[in-house]
């Protein structure tokens, strides 16, 4: 019971403050300043796909966590529909910019594959936990938002991936494909061996 207010408070937290870095970084200085040279030249050259990924993203981001509050959701039920749905369009406009985004990734083929899987699962799992509510399925949907905030957070561990691997003096352009992946994959297993503990089987869902 404590450990769980301890993961959700780091959650909760890095979250707010990853969001609070991006929207600061993107909002108020010159484009690609915060990323790795090798990657600033496909910022400037697609700057409006990359802002119509970044602030729905981060908006989703910081959103997300507060979701989860099992008081927030039953004494706020109408505040708690109304930022599901800016969530839920949030994540489908960063998915869809991010999913053109992602042809344009560092790392060639492994990133682009990568990035544009997230970003698909990102929406797939967004329209699931939309179509559930409608459908008055409370179990699924709150699974299905389970996953999809575990896709969001990949906001965070990819950034601390990026200090993993300049921490650990591994050439940027050779760690930084294979993080395409490692930033969500893990949440994924993570948010699925959650899930697994209920007795709904996701395959019903």
């Amino acid at each position: 019971m404590i450990m769980n207010k301890i993961y959700k408070s780091l959650i909760t937290i890095s979250s707010i403050f990853i969001g609070i870095y991006a929207f600061a970084v993107y909002a108020f200085l010159e484009l690609g300043i915060a990323v790795h040279p090798m990657m600033k030249a496909n910022f400037k050259a697609h700057p409006i796909g990359i802002y119509f990924h970044i602030f729905p993203a981060l908006i989703a981001l910081v959103l997300g966590p507060f979701q989860f509050n099992e008081k927030f959701r039953t004494t706020k039920t109408h505040l708690h529909r109304f930022i599901g749905k800016v969530y839920l369009l949030c994540v489908l406009i960063g998915g869809i910019s991010g999913l053109y985004m992602a042809q344009f990734s560092f790392g060639g083929t492994i990133s682009h594959l990568g990035f544009a899987l997230l970003a698909v699962l990102w929406i797939f799992t967004g329209y699931k936990a939309y179509s559930s509510i409608i459908r008055k399925m409370i179990v699924a949907h709150y699974h299905w938002m389970i996953i999809n905030f575990a896709l969001t957070f990949a906001a965070v561990t990819l950034r601390i991936g990026l200090g993993i691997g300049f921490g650990s003096g591994i050439p940027f352009e050779v760690f930084y494909p294979y993080l395409a992946w490692i930033c969500w994959v893990p949440n994924l297993l993570v948010a699925l061996m959650i899930i697994r503990k209920d007795a709904t089987p996701l395959n019903h869902l």
